[in-house]
Parts: C-alpha cells; sequence; structure tokens
C-alpha cells in the first residue's frame, strides 16, 4: 500500500507484513516540465534511428530483464504480494515481449503501396508521433509498463510512466533496466507525481498520446480528460470474465484450469476468470469439484514455494473485496467456502466461492477483484452464452467444451468479448492483440497492432508519371 507521509514523499508497504518498504520523493512542477523536455528531445532523435537499430536496443532490454530477474521478481513480490514463482514468470514474459517486438517490429511498421485510381502510387508510413504518456496499475508491475512501452519504443515514440504508487521501486528499477541496456537517455521516464501534475501532463502540448489501464471509472475520467485535448487514448480496463462450462465439458479439465484461472496473480488480474457459468447437465459436479480446488488452496507467504495464494496488494483492496461479498450474501448469494477475513498480519482473503448469484449482487454485475469466484447455473449452452453476455464488460471469457469446432463458433460469432480462452484460462500472448469491448475500454496491445495504436498513418500519394 502506498500512502503520502508528507506532501512530497510516497512510501510502499509490503502486503505480506504490512510492514513499510521505501519512501520516495515525488517531482516538483519543475523537474516535471524538464522531463517532458527531455522526453520530446530524445523523441526527435530516436524516430530517425534506423528501425533495425531499435529493434537491437528493444532486443537489450529483454536480455537486461533476464539479467535482473532475481532482483526484481522479489521487489514485485515485495511490493504488491504475488507468488514469487509467478513474478519470475511475469518477467519471462515481458522479455517475450521485447524479443516479439524486436523481431516483428520491420515488418509492421514497414512503409505499404498502392495502386491509386488515377494510374499513380500510393505510399503509406506509420510514423512516430511523440511523447506516450502511460498510466499504470499496480497488479502486474513489469508487465504492464512493458506491454506498452516497448511496442511505442519501437514504432519510434518516446514513453512517460506514471505507475501506481504502491510499486514506485519496480518502476524506478525498470528505469535502471532500460538505461543498462542502452535505451537513449530520456526515451523512458518515470514520474513519481500528484494527479494534479498527471492531469496536467494529459494536457501538455508536448505529450501526443495516453494510455491507461485501470478501471472503468479511470477510463472514463482519463479518456474525457485526453479527449478535451484531443489526445488519443488506448483504455484497458477491468472485466468481469465469463467461463462458460457447457454440456460436453471435460469437467476435470474445466475445474483444473477455472481453480488456476481465478486465482492466479492472487486473483487480481482484469482478465481473470471471474464469473463460472455451468450447464444444468454439469453444474452438480462442477460444482463439488471446483469448491473442492477452492477449499485445498494454501494461503501464505508468496515467498514459499508451497504457497498457492498470497496476500492482496494493499489493505483497502481486501476490503472492497470482502464488502463486496458481504452485499451480495445480502442479496442472495450463498458462500460455499471462504468468505471470512483471517486474523494475523498482512492483507490475506481466502479463495472463496459464491453460488446463488444472480442479477443484483456484486458477485453478478461487478468486478471482484480478487480471489473471489461466482458460480452460475445456466439451462443449456445457449442459456450460458446469454448470461455470459449479460455484463457491461467485454475483455476476455472461456468456453469449454469437447467440441472445439464449435466452442471456436460460439467463440467467434456469440462471444462479446475482445478475448476468448478455449478449454484453458487467459493470460497473454506477444503475437496476440489483447483488449476489450464496453467497458473493458478501446484499443489493442500486442501481436503487431499496439505498435500502430500511437503512429500517424501517412498517405503519400505520387501522380502518373
Amino acid at each position: 500500500m502506498a500512502t503520502t507521509t508528507e506532501q512530497n514523499t510516497v512510501q510502499t508497504t509490503n502486503p505480506t507484513t504490512g510492514e513499510p518498504l521505501s519512501t520516495y520523493t515525488s517531482m516538483s512542477d519543475d523537474q516535471v516540465e524538464q522531463t517532458l523536455q527531455q522526453a520530446h528531445s530524445a523523441f526527435l532523435d530516436w524516430r530517425h534511428t534506423a528501425i533495425e537499430d531499435r529493434a537491437k536496443t528493444i532486443g537489450a532490454i529483454g536480455a537486461e530483464l533476464q539479467n535482473y530477474k532475481a532482483e526484481l521478481a522479489n521487489l514485485m513480490t515485495d511490493e504488491m504480494g504475488k507468488l514469487l514463482t509467478q513474478s519470475q514468470q511475469e518477467i519471462d514474459l515481458c522479455s517475450a515481449i521485447c524479443n516479439y517486438c524486436a523481431e516483428n517490429g520491420a515488418n509492421a511498421l514497414q512503409n505499404e503501396e498502392r495502386q491509386l485510381g488515377d494510374g499513380g502510387k500510393g505510399i503509406i508510413t506509420y510514423a512516430p508521433i511523440g511523447i506516450v504518456y502511460g498510466i499504470q496499475p499496480w497488479n502486474y508491475p513489469a508487465y504492464q509498463v512493458i506491454r506498452y512501452a516497448i511496442a511505442n519504443l519501437m514504432a519510434g515514440n518516446s514513453v512517460l510512466l506514471k505507475h501506481a504508487a504502491n510499486v514506485t521501486g519496480t518502476a524506478k528499477l525498470l528505469k535502471t533496466i532500460f538505461d543498462t541496456a542502452g535505451l537513449p537517455h530520456g526515451l523512458f521516464n518515470v514520474l513519481v507525481i500528484s494527479h494534479d501534475q498527471s492531469d496536467d501532463i494529459i494536457a501538455h502540448q508536448l505529450v501526443r498520446g495516453v494510455t491507461l489501464t485501470g478501471s472503468p471509472s479511470a477510463g472514463r475520467k482519463i479518456g474525457k480528460k485526453a479527449a478535451a485535448n484531443l489526445k488519443k487514448t488506448v483504455l484497458e480496463l477491468g472485466s468481469n470474465d465469463a467461463y462458460m462450462i457447457l454440456d460436453d465439458a471435460d469437467v476435470e479439465l474445466a475445474v483444473e484450469k477455472c481453480v488456476k484461472g481465478r486465482i492466479y496473480n492472487n486473483g487480481e488480474t482484469c482478465i481473470a476468470a471471474k464469473r463460472f457459468i455451468a450447464t444444468e447437465a454439469v453444474y452438480d459436479e462442477f460444482r463439488e469439484k471446483f469448491v473442492k480446488g477452492m477449499k485445498a488452496l494454501k494461503l501464505g507467504n508468496p515467498t514459499n514455494s508451497e504457497t498457492d495464494l498470497g496476500p492482496m496488494a494493499r489493505k483497502d483492496l481486501r476490503e472492497k473485496l470482502h464488502e463486496q461479498v458481504q452485499k451480495s450474501v445480502q442479496n442472495g448469494a450463498e458462500i460455499l467456502c471462504g468468505g471470512e477475513l483471517p486474523d494475523g498480519e498482512g492483507y490475506y482473503y481466502p479463495a472463496t466461492v459464491l453460488a446463488q448469484v444472480s442479477e443484483g449482487q456484486p458477485a453478478y454485475d461487478d468486478e471482484l477483484f480478487g480471489p473471489v469466484a461466482s458460480l452460475i447455473k445456466a439451462k443449456d449452452n445457449e442459456d450460458a452464452m446469454r448470461i455470459a453476455n449479460d455484463s457491461r464488460f467485454g475483455l476476455g471469457g472461456g468456453i469449454f467444451s469437447k467440441d472445439v469446432d464449435t466452442a471456436v463458433e460460439m467463440a467467434s460469432k456469440y462471444f462479446d468479448t475482445g478475448m476468448v480462452f478455449i478449454n484453458s484460462f487467459g493470460l497473454a500472448e506477444p503475437n496476440m492483440p489483447f483488449g476489450g469491448v464496453k467497458n473493458s475500454g478501446y484499443g489493442r496491445e500486442h501481436g503487431g497492432f499496439g505498435m500502430k495504436e500511437f503512429v500517424n498513418a501517412k498517405s503519400i500519394m505520387i501522380g502518373e508519371d
């Protein structure tokens, strides 16, 4: 958890113990302006750097992440409580993103030629636009940064980062890693600033794009501020992803993947499996085995290898989650396991399953950002899809069925989300687009799409000789 201890300092806290970690000094307005000027100056040079040379630097960042793997993983776990093994996996994903962009950036950003109607030739270039400002959350402290920063650096932009205060140490270590890898000075900068200063950055004439990963309410605020200043945005927001267990599902497989999908990263993931919709044909079996699997999870210190579930990242987040559980129960939900605040130090919350979940409960309507699963019975496959789409969110979702062809057809034609996982659970892949629809935001990252979000698709038209 991060708290303001003085006017100009931010303190981070270890969620495993509740004890303070480090204190950081916030930036003055003059320092922010100086950083913006440095970022713009660096961009003016970087945009003319050959894309092959940019790729070498991006690849070097991926390698340097591995050199810092132990230090970075330990720091992420200390700052936000994720399992140490999952911190290490996150760094591997970050390196893979760097490698993908380095290997595919030149092709994704190459000029395109088209024939014009008058016989002339058209050329489309993808020109970098300038400073891209990223406002990022704490739940994947390295990945959230790498996801937007690497794509935009590859495209030729410079990058500013306002990270969540409780992972300030991770932000600063990433800056060290980028610098050590040889990224030119000024292209990647970390800002320890207030909300008011952040608003000023969005409005600043040198900032050309804004990207946010956060809640829908934060997305609305940032989107409004950016739009008022005619700045393009990419918004990756929250979700309440539904996983459907259909009539012909392999229930054992569904239980295994759904348990992992709900509690991965301590359940604090926008694309986590959250609503589990089982048809009448398999509901009882799925319910029994799913609850057994959730009950068997070991809650404990995230640095211990036998731990399945670590603490939540902040005290206030745990309090909000528990309040959502209580309100759901007051409105008719049934607790099948968990649902009680444990005694002792740290911000732990047990793996929890709610049944009798229906409209009007937070467990049905809202995002529960922690290890709480909502179990819902559907009449049949068609009803399961109806319930899955009955959400204001649309980031990801899952389908469990032995008939993969039919599942793919359902995913492509009927499931109103940006991503669908069949017989698995959601994790990012460097070569596949990442993003959602509805209140889960807009824009795409990964798979080459992120490299084109903040570029000028410029038309150059040459008349016929």
